[in-house]
């Protein structure tokens, strides 16, 4: 099915009254499948600035040497989850949980995906290169709820908001609408918040690219 991404996005941001672009993410698998039209950026980030970064306009992709965020790489498949990470002492000793055992049970249970990545790739989506997996919204409260009441209408019975407060805009935004197939709603994390700049009354929302066409049409409906 054929797309007119420039379309889609001009309704969703006009309807909900978005600041800022919808941002259009794919996760490459390989060097040789890398999209045209887009250019591999020198600054290092961590992937919710990449997605503020595109939100604000601009496209590109990134690999492996400008993940800042080990993390929210490993969450994307760019390495594999630090082992440090994965058994929850990095956030233990910065004093998030009680124990290294709670900590370790809440990572295994943050959604990643499970192939490897050579390329996280963004992009404005009215200006997208590329079949993007997944659309990020940064939203307000208001706007969340309108794209909620959308995702129910004719797609899903409830929704699901399934986060930590933690890895939000790589393992509740990206990973787990490609690898659910579901919406995902997720209010933010402190690194996303400090680095990324979401402010205090944003939160975010992760669209399956192959769910967003009905969405947007029942947005509107809605609306």
């Amino acid at each position: 099915m054929s797309v007119n991404y420039a379309a889609l996005s001009d309704k969703l941001t006009s309807v909900l009254g978005l600041k800022g672009s919808p941002v259009a993410v794919k996760l490459i698998r390989t060097e040789s499948s890398l999209p045209k039209g887009l250019v591999h950026t020198n600054e290092v980030l961590r992937h919710c600035e990449m997605v503020q970064k595109a939100r604000r306009g601009s496209k590109f992709y990134a690999t492996v040497e400008q993940h800042a965020c080990k993390g929210g790489a490993g969450m994307l498949g760019v390495i594999d989850i630090p082992e440090n990470i994965k058994s929850g002492e990095f956030y233990y000793k910065l004093g998030r949980f009680s124990s290294v055992e709670h900590a370790a049970e809440t990572m295994q249970g943050i959604p990643h995906v499970d192939f490897k990545t050579y390329a996280t790739a963004y992009s404005p989506l009215a200006e997208t290169p590329f079949d993007p997996d997944v659309v990020v919204l940064v939203v307000n409260p208001h706007q969340a709820m309108m794209i909620a009441q959308a995702n129910v209408y004719e797609l899903h019975s409830r929704n699901i908001a399934d986060f930590s407060g933690i890895q939000s805009i790589c393992g509740d935004a990206v990973a787990a609408p490609l690898m659910r197939d579901t919406v995902n709603f997720t209010l933010g994390c402190s690194g996303s918040r400090k680095y990324a700049k979401v402010s205090e009354d944003e939160l975010i929302v992760g669209i399956p690219m192959k769910m967003l066409p009905k969405l947007a049409d029942a947005i509107k409906k809605l609306a």
